[in-house]
């Protein structure tokens, strides 16, 4: 789970090769028999460094010949739960190091080193911004909690499940067919349980009064995992509900006629269903957060329920965002990805609702247009690139305002009180108040802020806060209007002049926001600002519509598209559904997106051929799985790509920027009257007086987008932000997968060349 080398040496790929012969088996973290001599083991869980909760499941296997299996964990022997059966779930693991030994007669001993993590977290994300307000039911001050059982099923006839009483059993119960043939009654178990100080729920099909165990599970599981997701972008110190819907999050409080929701439809065939709070990005929108949650979830899985295939995830809007950055930054936790009401990630379309939020303040104040000019809202709408002016409403209203304040209340901190800084930040009474914006939450990822731009407020708590990892220095608001002859060159100027900034608190300011360089490096390197970078080993099915002012272009999508290709030179382990229906593109596909994710995973499982994951991902695409355009001729409707800036794009892309939207803040280049030029190629009639005002707002030039972006590249992959108490600002890589280890999150065919 490191970072891999998009075109492996010859040599990694000899020693993959070879690595991959030494583990037979189709099933998920099979063995194969020792032919060597050796006692072997494996760490099923997880990887062997980042375990948690005090236990772990692994398997053991010797020569058959060898003599006794002796095994000792810290130096207690525990060779007895050996006796019968090779895997065995050891409890009883201290906080850090527990060293694994076993050894067998004459045979070549194994030794393996546990680091274990506290259930409450954290294993890699590193200090959390403020302490969790914990449910009323909480163990200790990490919010743990033994799990808690409940049951559900589904009614004949019905979409949706409903409570369920093993003591009591209704007589309307459906029947599962599973995936498998195995015809099952559609009864659920619900496991609802707190780890990384929030919570989690995994759902099965499940038969009352039956065991189940890691190594024995009930029959009707078929070994895979769907994942699900939420929408919006939030910071959050209560834990919460771990959403389960297609739209959580995203459509709540529009009805949307859905037929059903994935989630029913994959416990029906036989999948485990899961999902943390912790990878809602409405509620905690970090990547590190949601990829560790989902990691001790897993881990949760394997130990309790079994060793999995493969994984899916699943998710609108934030739910995107979740999938797509986590699959970029720690590679390994999803092997399929549904995606709708798209985007690529949270920086990128962030920088975007800040361009809306400074337009807005200037459109909206006519008073503040200078003598003759005025706006008329399709112009707005140009300039903001969009059809009408309602997108960037609705971004600024329902995202970015309460996202980027940190004065907005959050859910665990209480109302400010002046010197408490267990509660809320205020600007003026406590500035060393918890800041409830997701900047703030990030601050281990984007770094603090230097001295030397410290505000009032930094200064009186004597620490930097989190970084601003965008800047609009150099942005030309307006230009493809004006070169187009749309806007006149004293709206160009006018506009230009008076957009100015946001500060480290989100109030504007006059001056243009310069951002922090290494804050926005760092945005790029942790994954933050995803590039696609580090998917090639997944398979993505994305699926959308048009959007009627809900702030979720179809732009966006393309946006991913652009970058998947420019990364790693193909789209083909992406395919791109786009129709009518606005976000989804039809209610039926969440669900038909998700059963052909499974088909799709379902030949790469059964490619047992020696070549890289991503060859296989690419060449094991059904043949029937294809792009699908809906809308073709629909005024106003953009599918392609290439059509892209047609009739969706954003106010830096209309200021000339990138058509992939991955430029954070731009480098510069000087001024040059001569290069303003109007349809027909005569010069934009600029006066001298108003160029020497634009010669005023760009002191240091303007854009030149034909660079990279200040900071600019790919992310680098399963990074730690240190410990409960000591952070590592941008993050530090893991280092190598302890041999042996995380062989239960999936099948064989799955395992990735560096793993």
């Amino acid at each position: 789970m490191r970072q891999h080398p998009a075109r492996p040496s010859v040599a990694a790929l000899v020693i993959g090769l070879l690595a991959a012969l030494l583990v037979a088996g189709s099933a998920p973290g099979s063995a194969a028999p020792d032919r060597q001599g050796k006692v072997r083991i494996q760490v099923l869980s997880n990887r062997a460094d980042l375990v948690s909760g005090g236990d772990v499941l692994v398997r053991i296997t010797a020569p058959r010949k060898a003599g006794a299996l002796k095994v000792t964990l810290g130096g207690r022997d525990v060779s007895k739960k050996f006796r019968k059966r090779s895997t065995v779930l050891l409890a009883g693991l201290r906080n850090g190091r527990n060293v694994l030994v076993a050894r067998a007669g004459s045979a070549k001993a194994d030794r393996v080193v546990i680091t274990n993590h506290r259930n409450g977290g954290p294993v890699f994300s590193g200090p959390v911004a403020a302490a969790y307000s914990c449910q009323e039911t909480a163990r200790d001050a990490l919010c743990n909690e033994p799990a808690s059982y409940s049951f559900l099923y589904k009614p004949k006839g019905k979409k949706a499940l409903e409570p369920y009483d093993p003591a009591q059993p209704a007589t309307d119960v459906d029947t599962a067919t599973t995936d498998q043939g195995r015809k099952v009654p559609f009864v659920v178990r619900r496991e609802d349980g707190h780890q990384d100080r929030d919570r989690y729920a995994i759902l099965t099909l499940f038969t009352p009064g039956q065991k189940w165990k890691a190594w024995a599970p009930q029959h009707q599981w078929n070994h895979k995992v769907l994942i699900t997701h939420g929408g919006g972008c939030g910071a959050s110190y209560a834990p919460a509900e771990p959403p389960l819907a297609d739209a959580s999050g995203t459509l709540d409080a529009i009805p949307v006629p859905l037929l059903d929701n994935t989630y029913v439809e994959a416990l029906g065939r036989g999948f485990a269903v899961m999902s943390t709070a912790l990878a809602n990005t409405g509620h905690n929108c970090n990547v590190a957060h949601n990829a560790e949650s989902l990691m001790m979830a897993k881990e949760r899985i394997v130990e309790q329920y079994g060793t999995i295939r493969y994984t899916i995830g699943t998710g609108c809007s934030g739910g995107s965002v979740a999938q797509h950055t986590v699959a970029n930054a720690y590679p390994g936790i999803y092997q399929g990805l549904v995606t709708t009401c798209s985007y690529p990630d949270v920086m990128s379309p962030g920088s975007q609702f800040a361009d809306y939020h400074l337009m807005r303040a200037y459109f909206e104040n006519p008073s503040s247009w200078g003598a003759g000019v005025l706006w008329s809202p399709t112009q707005m709408a140009d300039v903001e690139g969009h059809l009408t002016p309602v997108n960037a409403v609705t971004a600024d209203e329902g995202l970015f305002k309460s996202a980027i304040n940190p004065e907005h209340a959050c859910p665990g901190v209480p109302e400010p009180v002046a010197g408490d800084t267990r509660t809320r930040f205020d600007s003026d009474t406590n500035p060393g108040g918890v800041r409830c914006d997701i900047l703030t939450l990030m601050r281990n990822q984007l770094g603090p802020r230097p001295e030397s731009v410290w505000s009032a407020q930094e200064k009186a708590v004597g620490h930097g806060f989190a970084g601003l990892p965008f800047g609009n220095t150099g942005v030309q608001y307006g230009l493809e209007a004006l070169e187009g002859g749309r806007i006149t060159p004293e709206q160009f100027v006018d506009l230009n002049e008076k957009i100015g900034g946001l500060d480290v608190n989100a109030d504007p300011i006059a001056a243009r926001t310069a951002g922090d360089p290494a804050t926005i490096a760092n945005a790029y390197r942790t994954g933050l600002l995803n590039e696609f970078s580090n998917t090639s080993e997944v398979a993505m099915i994305n699926h959308g519509g048009p959007d009627p002012g809900l702030a979720h272009d179809y732009a966006h999508a393309v946006w991913s598209h652009l970058r998947l290709q420019r990364s790693q030179g193909h789209t083909d382990n992406r395919v791109e559904w786009f129709g009518l229906t606005p976000l989804l593109g039809d209610v039926r596909w969440p669900v038909e997106a998700f059963v052909a994710m499974d088909g799709w995973l379902a030949k790469v499982e059964k490619d047992t051929r020696t070549v890289p994951l991503a060859t296989k991902v690419v060449e094991d695409k059904p043949a029937s799985l294809q792009d699908r355009c809906l809308a073709d001729g629909v005024p106003g409707v953009v599918c392609r790509a290439d059509l892209a800036r047609t009739n969706l794009s954003t106010p830096r892309q209309e200021a000339g920027g990138p058509a992939a939207n991955d430029v954070l803040a731009c480098q510069t280049k000087p001024l040059d009257r001569s290069s303003y030029l109007l349809p027909g190629g005569l010069p934009v009639p600029f006066t001298d007086a108003q160029w020497s005002r634009l010669q005023a707002v760009f002191p240091t030039g303007v854009c030149e987008w034909a660079l990279p972006g200040i900071g600019q590249g790919p992310a680098r992959t399963w990074l730690g932000y240190g410990t409960a108490t000591t952070v590592t600002y941008g993050g530090e890589e893991l280092g190598r997968v302890p041999a042996g280890s995380g062989l239960g999150w999936f099948g064989r065919s799955f395992r990735p060349m560096w793993h």
